[in-house]
């Protein structure tokens, strides 16, 4: 089987121009209205891999979801780029829905569960380390190789939905009564399927004690 040649940037650049004029023979005012206001309903937090498609994947239009990606769907509390993010999509945005999403096969899950030197991810990756630590007496009673690796992508994701519902910007729009509803999820690669993980958090008091901020 041969294998296809790549896409140059000037094709990506003339198939641009064939997909926006397919959408204006479809619907003509679809970019006035999408240039005017973005009004998504969702925050999906995900991994930065080209086989999972956030819109596309749940069937989203351009302007309906907000999207924020890196490697391994982490959600760090220390990392700036990820509270934008989720800052601007609650308070600005106003969504109600922000899914961390993960997928199985996830190259950095994978990465974070050998000992092979990295480089600089690796300082990226000790997230997911710590998960793995965390939970050492669960893995040890499940089978090396894909059990486990699926299992760390699930509690990698649990993780992030808590992280989320940690942030003093998500609890701020709890207590302000704003309707906010963090999920997680897991993609499969295999059969394009997307699996609910039942760990949704809607409210202050879904948290442990540790962790709820109380307003002044």
């Amino acid at each position: 089987m041969t294998k296809e040649k790549a896409k140059s940037p000037q094709d990506l650049l003339a198939a641009n121009k064939t997909w926006a004029i397919k959408k204006t023979e479809i619907d003509a005012g679809f970019f006035k209205r999408l240039s005017a206001v973005q009004q998504p309903k969702y925050l999906w937090i995900g991994c930065s891999d080209s086989r999972v498609p956030a819109n596309e994947i749940v069937d989203l239009q351009p302007g309906e979801m907000f999207v924020h990606r890196n490697i391994a769907n982490v959600v760090p509390h220390s990392d700036m780029n990820s509270l934008a993010v989720i800052q601007y999509a609650v308070e600005i945005l106003e969504v109600e829905h922000i899914i961390v999403t993960g997928h199985y096969g996830c190259g950095g899950i994978k990465a974070a569960m050998s000992n092979t030197d990295h480089g600089q991810i690796d300082n990226w990756l000790a997230h997911i380390k710590d998960i793995y630590h965390a939970h050492d007496d669960e893995f040890k009673v499940l089978s090396e190789g894909q059990d486990r690796e699926d299992r760390l992508c699930e509690l990698n994701v649990m993780a992030g939905v808590r992280n989320v519902a940690k942030t003093s910007i998500v609890q701020g729009a709890w207590r302000r009564g704003q309707k906010v509803m963090v999920h997680g999820w897991v993609y499969s690669l295999t059969d394009g399927v997307l699996h609910d993980l039942n760990v949704g958090l809607a409210a202050t008091a879904d948290l442990h004690p540790a962790y709820r901020i109380e307003g002044a």
